[in-house]
Protein backbone atom coordinates (compact mmCIF):
# COMPACT_ATOMS: atom_id res chain seq x y z
CA UNK A 1 0.00 0.00 0.00
CA UNK A 2 2.93 2.18 0.87
CA UNK A 3 4.33 1.57 -2.51
CA UNK A 4 1.59 2.31 -4.56
CA UNK A 5 0.58 5.84 -2.57
CA UNK A 6 4.50 6.46 -3.59
CA UNK A 7 4.07 5.42 -7.64
CA UNK A 8 0.81 8.43 -7.05
CA UNK A 9 2.97 10.61 -6.29
CA UNK A 10 5.72 10.50 -8.16
CA UNK A 11 3.74 10.36 -11.19
CA UNK A 12 1.99 13.57 -9.88
CA UNK A 13 4.94 15.46 -9.63
CA UNK A 14 6.78 14.36 -12.51
CA UNK A 15 8.67 11.85 -12.05
CA UNK A 16 7.31 9.24 -13.29
CA UNK A 17 6.75 8.18 -16.91
CA UNK A 18 5.60 10.23 -20.11
CA UNK A 19 2.07 10.74 -20.33
CA UNK A 20 1.09 10.03 -24.08
CA UNK A 21 -0.13 13.29 -24.73
CA UNK A 22 3.62 14.55 -23.55
CA UNK A 23 4.87 11.99 -26.53
CA UNK A 24 2.23 13.69 -29.21
CA UNK A 25 3.38 17.20 -28.35
CA UNK A 26 7.18 15.74 -28.69
CA UNK A 27 6.83 14.37 -31.93
CA UNK A 28 4.85 17.40 -33.50
CA UNK A 29 7.40 19.60 -32.09
CA UNK A 30 10.41 17.62 -34.04
CA UNK A 31 7.98 17.05 -36.92
CA UNK A 32 7.63 20.76 -37.30
CA UNK A 33 11.72 21.59 -36.66
CA UNK A 34 12.38 19.00 -39.34
CA UNK A 35 9.85 20.88 -41.69
CA UNK A 36 11.51 24.20 -40.82
CA UNK A 37 14.94 22.74 -41.67
CA UNK A 38 13.88 21.69 -45.14
CA UNK A 39 12.66 24.64 -46.09
CA UNK A 40 15.65 26.71 -45.33
CA UNK A 41 17.65 24.86 -47.26
CA UNK A 42 15.48 24.13 -50.38
CA UNK A 43 16.56 25.79 -53.57
CA UNK A 44 14.76 28.45 -55.19
CA UNK A 45 12.69 28.07 -58.49
CA UNK A 46 14.37 28.98 -61.24
CA UNK A 47 12.22 30.62 -64.09
CA UNK A 48 14.12 30.35 -67.53
CA UNK A 49 14.58 33.38 -69.09
CA UNK A 50 12.34 34.43 -72.29
CA UNK A 51 13.28 33.09 -75.41
CA UNK A 52 13.98 35.61 -78.01
CA UNK A 53 14.07 34.43 -81.82
CA UNK A 54 17.63 34.53 -83.35
CA UNK A 55 19.50 37.23 -85.20
CA UNK A 56 19.68 35.56 -89.01
CA UNK A 57 22.60 37.94 -90.94
CA UNK A 58 21.71 39.74 -93.46
CA UNK A 59 17.94 39.59 -92.18
CA UNK A 60 16.07 42.80 -90.63
CA UNK A 61 13.17 42.39 -88.37
CA UNK A 62 9.80 43.40 -90.22
CA UNK A 63 8.44 46.56 -89.72
CA UNK A 64 4.74 47.45 -89.93
CA UNK A 65 4.68 50.09 -93.09
CA UNK A 66 2.98 53.33 -92.21
CA UNK A 67 -0.09 54.21 -92.74
CA UNK A 68 -0.72 56.29 -96.34
CA UNK A 69 -1.41 59.57 -95.85
CA UNK A 70 -5.07 60.41 -97.00
CA UNK A 71 -4.77 63.54 -99.64
CA UNK A 72 -6.98 66.44 -99.07
CA UNK A 73 -9.82 66.93 -100.96
CA UNK A 74 -9.72 68.77 -104.70
CA UNK A 75 -5.80 68.66 -104.24
CA UNK A 76 -4.45 66.13 -106.89
CA UNK A 77 -1.25 63.81 -106.23
CA UNK A 78 1.86 64.72 -107.18
CA UNK A 79 4.22 62.47 -109.76
CA UNK A 80 7.63 61.62 -109.39
CA UNK A 81 10.33 60.74 -111.42
CA UNK A 82 12.32 57.75 -110.47
CA UNK A 83 15.43 58.49 -108.00
CA UNK A 84 18.59 58.44 -109.86
CA UNK A 85 21.25 57.15 -107.49
CA UNK A 86 22.57 60.03 -104.95
CA UNK A 87 19.97 61.86 -106.23
CA UNK A 88 16.50 63.26 -104.11
CA UNK A 89 13.34 61.73 -106.11
CA UNK A 90 11.91 64.78 -107.90
CA UNK A 91 7.91 65.61 -108.07
CA UNK A 92 6.79 67.18 -111.09
CA UNK A 93 3.66 68.42 -111.70
CA UNK A 94 1.42 67.45 -114.55
CA UNK A 95 0.07 70.38 -116.80
CA UNK A 96 -3.31 71.42 -115.24
CA UNK A 97 -6.38 70.23 -117.53
CA UNK A 98 -8.19 73.28 -118.78
CA UNK A 99 -11.98 73.83 -118.05
CA UNK A 100 -13.12 72.85 -121.67
CA UNK A 101 -11.27 69.80 -121.43
CA UNK A 102 -12.52 66.69 -119.34
CA UNK A 103 -9.12 64.65 -120.18
CA UNK A 104 -5.63 65.08 -119.49
CA UNK A 105 -3.70 65.86 -122.38
CA UNK A 106 -1.20 63.16 -123.78
CA UNK A 107 2.04 64.62 -123.14
CA UNK A 108 5.43 63.19 -121.69
CA UNK A 109 4.89 64.43 -117.46
CA UNK A 110 8.35 65.68 -116.49
CA UNK A 111 8.44 67.88 -119.80
CA UNK A 112 9.71 71.56 -119.01
CA UNK A 113 8.42 74.75 -120.48
CA UNK A 114 11.46 76.32 -122.27
CA UNK A 115 12.65 79.98 -120.91
CA UNK A 116 11.01 82.68 -121.58
CA UNK A 117 12.35 84.11 -124.87
CA UNK A 118 14.45 87.43 -124.80
CA UNK A 119 13.14 91.00 -125.61
CA UNK A 120 9.84 91.88 -127.13
CA UNK A 121 9.31 89.59 -130.64
CA UNK A 122 6.55 90.48 -132.74
CA UNK A 123 5.03 86.81 -133.65
CA UNK A 124 1.47 86.54 -136.40
CA UNK A 125 -0.09 83.84 -136.11
CA UNK A 126 -2.30 82.95 -139.41
CA UNK A 127 -5.32 80.75 -139.05
CA UNK A 128 -5.62 78.69 -142.40
CA UNK A 129 -8.18 76.64 -143.67
CA UNK A 130 -11.15 78.51 -142.46
CA UNK A 131 -14.41 79.18 -143.64
CA UNK A 132 -16.37 75.85 -142.49
CA UNK A 133 -18.00 76.74 -139.18
CA UNK A 134 -18.27 79.91 -137.53
CA UNK A 135 -18.23 78.96 -133.95
CA UNK A 136 -14.49 78.50 -134.17
CA UNK A 137 -13.46 81.85 -135.57
CA UNK A 138 -16.02 82.90 -132.42
CA UNK A 139 -14.06 80.74 -130.00
CA UNK A 140 -10.42 81.99 -131.41
CA UNK A 141 -11.37 85.71 -131.27
CA UNK A 142 -11.92 85.11 -127.25
CA UNK A 143 -8.54 84.31 -126.54
CA UNK A 144 -8.01 87.75 -127.07
CA UNK A 145 -4.55 87.89 -128.96
CA UNK A 146 -4.39 89.42 -132.05
CA UNK A 147 -5.08 86.47 -134.81
CA UNK A 148 -5.60 86.41 -138.88
CA UNK A 149 -7.78 83.70 -140.40
CA UNK A 150 -7.16 82.61 -143.80
CA UNK A 151 -10.45 81.89 -145.47
CA UNK A 152 -10.78 79.49 -148.32
CA UNK A 153 -12.81 80.81 -151.03
CA UNK A 154 -16.22 78.68 -151.79
CA UNK A 155 -16.73 76.88 -148.70
CA UNK A 156 -20.30 76.69 -147.26
CA UNK A 157 -19.42 79.71 -144.53
CA UNK A 158 -16.76 81.37 -146.30
CA UNK A 159 -18.63 84.57 -146.05
CA UNK A 160 -20.01 84.71 -143.16
CA UNK A 161 -16.38 83.18 -140.99
CA UNK A 162 -14.96 86.51 -142.71
CA UNK A 163 -17.79 88.78 -142.11
CA UNK A 164 -17.48 87.57 -137.87
CA UNK A 165 -14.04 88.24 -138.17
CA UNK A 166 -13.61 91.60 -139.46
CA UNK A 167 -16.86 92.77 -137.17
CA UNK A 168 -14.57 91.16 -133.73
CA UNK A 169 -12.08 93.62 -135.03
CA UNK A 170 -9.84 91.09 -136.56
CA UNK A 171 -7.85 90.49 -139.95
CA UNK A 172 -8.61 88.33 -142.93
CA UNK A 173 -6.72 86.52 -145.73
CA UNK A 174 -7.92 85.30 -148.97
CA UNK A 175 -6.80 81.46 -148.83
CA UNK A 176 -5.99 80.66 -152.69
CA UNK A 177 -6.31 77.19 -153.44
CA UNK A 178 -3.15 76.57 -155.25
CA UNK A 179 -2.16 73.13 -157.25
CA UNK A 180 0.05 71.10 -155.36
CA UNK A 181 2.87 68.69 -156.81
CA UNK A 182 0.86 65.59 -156.21
CA UNK A 183 -2.26 66.98 -157.60
CA UNK A 184 -4.53 64.96 -158.72
CA UNK A 185 -3.88 62.28 -156.44
CA UNK A 186 -4.22 65.17 -153.70
CA UNK A 187 -7.67 66.44 -153.57
CA UNK A 188 -7.48 70.31 -154.57
CA UNK A 189 -10.75 72.59 -153.93
CA UNK A 190 -12.88 72.41 -157.62
CA UNK A 191 -12.43 76.11 -158.06
CA UNK A 192 -8.50 76.08 -157.23
CA UNK A 193 -5.61 77.31 -159.69
CA UNK A 194 -4.24 75.06 -161.98
CA UNK A 195 -0.99 75.57 -164.01
CA UNK A 196 -3.12 74.37 -167.06
CA UNK A 197 -5.24 77.28 -166.82
CA UNK A 198 -4.93 80.54 -168.99
CA UNK A 199 -3.76 83.41 -167.30
CA UNK A 200 -7.07 85.23 -168.17
CA UNK A 201 -9.08 82.34 -166.12
CA UNK A 202 -6.31 83.01 -163.21
CA UNK A 203 -7.64 86.61 -163.08
CA UNK A 204 -11.26 85.53 -163.59
CA UNK A 205 -10.84 83.19 -160.28
CA UNK A 206 -9.13 85.61 -158.20
CA UNK A 207 -11.90 88.27 -158.87
CA UNK A 208 -14.36 85.65 -157.75
CA UNK A 209 -12.90 84.74 -154.75
CA UNK A 210 -12.46 88.47 -153.30
CA UNK A 211 -16.02 88.71 -153.87
CA UNK A 212 -17.06 85.09 -151.72
CA UNK A 213 -14.20 86.44 -148.92
CA UNK A 214 -14.81 90.35 -148.09
CA UNK A 215 -12.60 92.27 -145.98
CA UNK A 216 -9.94 90.52 -146.88
CA UNK A 217 -6.43 92.63 -146.32
CA UNK A 218 -4.37 90.22 -148.22
CA UNK A 219 -3.42 86.44 -149.14
CA UNK A 220 -1.48 83.26 -149.08
CA UNK A 221 -1.28 80.05 -150.69
CA UNK A 222 -3.33 76.79 -149.84
CA UNK A 223 -1.12 74.02 -150.56
CA UNK A 224 0.26 75.45 -154.09
CA UNK A 225 3.85 73.16 -153.88
CA UNK A 226 3.77 73.02 -157.62
CA UNK A 227 1.68 76.62 -158.73
CA UNK A 228 4.52 78.37 -156.24
CA UNK A 229 6.88 77.59 -158.70
CA UNK A 230 6.20 78.98 -161.53
CA UNK A 231 7.13 82.60 -162.23
CA UNK A 232 4.38 82.90 -164.69
CA UNK A 233 1.74 81.91 -163.30
CA UNK A 234 2.11 83.94 -159.94
CA UNK A 235 2.94 86.83 -161.66
CA UNK A 236 -1.10 86.54 -162.48
CA UNK A 237 -1.68 86.10 -158.89
CA UNK A 238 0.38 88.88 -157.63
CA UNK A 239 -0.84 91.24 -160.20
CA UNK A 240 -4.50 91.12 -158.66
CA UNK A 241 -3.39 91.58 -155.38
CA UNK A 242 -1.22 94.57 -156.48
CA UNK A 243 -4.16 96.23 -158.42
CA UNK A 244 -6.42 95.56 -155.14
CA UNK A 245 -3.81 97.06 -153.11
CA UNK A 246 -3.30 93.58 -150.87
CA UNK A 247 -0.38 91.88 -149.44
CA UNK A 248 0.90 88.19 -150.45
CA UNK A 249 1.85 85.77 -147.44
CA UNK A 250 4.30 82.95 -148.74
CA UNK A 251 3.27 79.43 -146.76
CA UNK A 252 6.78 78.08 -148.38
CA UNK A 253 4.73 74.57 -149.25
CA UNK A 254 7.87 74.33 -151.33
CA UNK A 255 11.65 75.59 -151.19
CA UNK A 256 11.01 75.97 -154.67
CA UNK A 257 8.65 78.84 -154.20
CA UNK A 258 8.91 82.35 -156.31
CA UNK A 259 6.55 83.83 -154.49
CA UNK A 260 8.44 86.61 -151.90
CA UNK A 261 11.09 87.17 -154.80
CA UNK A 262 8.58 87.44 -157.24
CA UNK A 263 6.87 89.84 -155.01
CA UNK A 264 10.04 92.61 -154.18
CA UNK A 265 10.70 92.38 -157.96
CA UNK A 266 6.89 93.69 -158.68
CA UNK A 267 6.58 95.54 -155.51
CA UNK A 268 3.93 94.02 -153.68
CA UNK A 269 4.10 93.91 -149.98
CA UNK A 270 5.04 90.39 -148.75
CA UNK A 271 6.18 88.11 -146.01
CA UNK A 272 7.21 84.53 -145.99
CA UNK A 273 6.19 81.67 -143.10
CA UNK A 274 8.63 80.96 -140.40
CA UNK A 275 6.88 77.73 -138.55
CA UNK A 276 4.07 75.22 -139.34
CA UNK A 277 2.67 75.23 -135.51
CA UNK A 278 0.01 72.35 -136.24
CA UNK A 279 1.80 69.23 -138.07
CA UNK A 280 1.28 67.07 -134.98
CA UNK A 281 -2.33 67.09 -133.34
CA UNK A 282 -0.66 66.59 -129.92
CA UNK A 283 -1.26 69.32 -127.71
CA UNK A 284 1.72 69.66 -125.85
CA UNK A 285 3.79 69.16 -129.57
CA UNK A 286 1.67 72.43 -130.79
CA UNK A 287 2.65 74.25 -127.74
CA UNK A 288 6.24 73.48 -127.53
CA UNK A 289 6.06 75.13 -131.41
CA UNK A 290 4.34 78.39 -130.23
CA UNK A 291 7.75 78.46 -127.77
CA UNK A 292 9.52 77.55 -130.90
CA UNK A 293 8.23 80.44 -132.47
CA UNK A 294 8.21 83.10 -129.44
CA UNK A 295 11.95 82.07 -129.19
CA UNK A 296 12.82 82.54 -133.21
CA UNK A 297 10.47 85.92 -132.68
CA UNK A 298 13.18 86.95 -130.11
CA UNK A 299 15.92 86.29 -132.09
CA UNK A 300 14.95 87.88 -135.55
CA UNK A 301 12.70 90.67 -134.16
CA UNK A 302 9.95 88.78 -135.92
CA UNK A 303 8.59 85.72 -137.11
CA UNK A 304 5.05 84.25 -138.51
CA UNK A 305 3.12 80.98 -137.95
CA UNK A 306 0.74 78.80 -139.54
CA UNK A 307 -1.84 76.64 -138.11
CA UNK A 308 -5.28 75.33 -138.01
CA UNK A 309 -8.49 74.90 -136.37
CA UNK A 310 -8.03 71.63 -135.48
CA UNK A 311 -9.36 70.91 -131.82
CA UNK A 312 -6.37 70.45 -129.97
CA UNK A 313 -4.69 73.65 -132.09
CA UNK A 314 -7.43 75.61 -130.60
CA UNK A 315 -7.00 73.93 -126.88
CA UNK A 316 -3.00 75.13 -127.48
CA UNK A 317 -3.72 78.20 -128.07
CA UNK A 318 -6.10 78.67 -125.48
CA UNK A 319 -4.10 77.51 -123.36
CA UNK A 320 -0.35 78.99 -124.13
CA UNK A 321 -0.86 82.01 -126.21
CA UNK A 322 -1.77 83.48 -122.50
CA UNK A 323 1.38 82.60 -121.39
CA UNK A 324 3.49 83.63 -124.11
CA UNK A 325 1.87 87.13 -123.75
CA UNK A 326 3.05 87.27 -119.85
CA UNK A 327 6.53 86.47 -120.93
CA UNK A 328 6.69 89.50 -123.36
CA UNK A 329 5.53 87.98 -126.68
CA UNK A 330 4.16 90.79 -128.66
CA UNK A 331 1.17 89.26 -130.94
CA UNK A 332 0.08 91.53 -133.91
CA UNK A 333 -1.78 90.64 -137.27
CA UNK A 334 0.71 89.51 -140.01
CA UNK A 335 -0.13 92.76 -141.79
CA UNK A 336 2.22 94.45 -139.37
CA UNK A 337 5.33 92.39 -141.05
CA UNK A 338 4.59 92.28 -144.28
CA UNK A 339 7.35 94.70 -145.99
Amino acid sequence: MRKANRNRRNTRNGKGGLTPLVYLLVALLLAGGVLLLLEKFKKPAVHAPERKPPIVAGKKRAVSPPRPAVPKPGVPEPTAKPAEKGKPVETVKLPPVHKRYTSQPVATPAEKKPEAPVGRGAVAIIIDDMGTSTSEVRELMAIGVPLTFAVIPGLRQSEQVAQAANSGGYQVLLHVPMEPKDYPRRRLEANGLLLSQDNAEIQDRMAGYLRQVPHAVGANNHMGSRFTEDRERMREVLGVLKGRGLFFVDSLTTSGSVGIPLSREMGVRSVARNVFIDNSTDVNTIKAQLWTLARLAAKKGSAVGICHPHRATIQALEEELPVLKGRGVHFVYVSKLAR
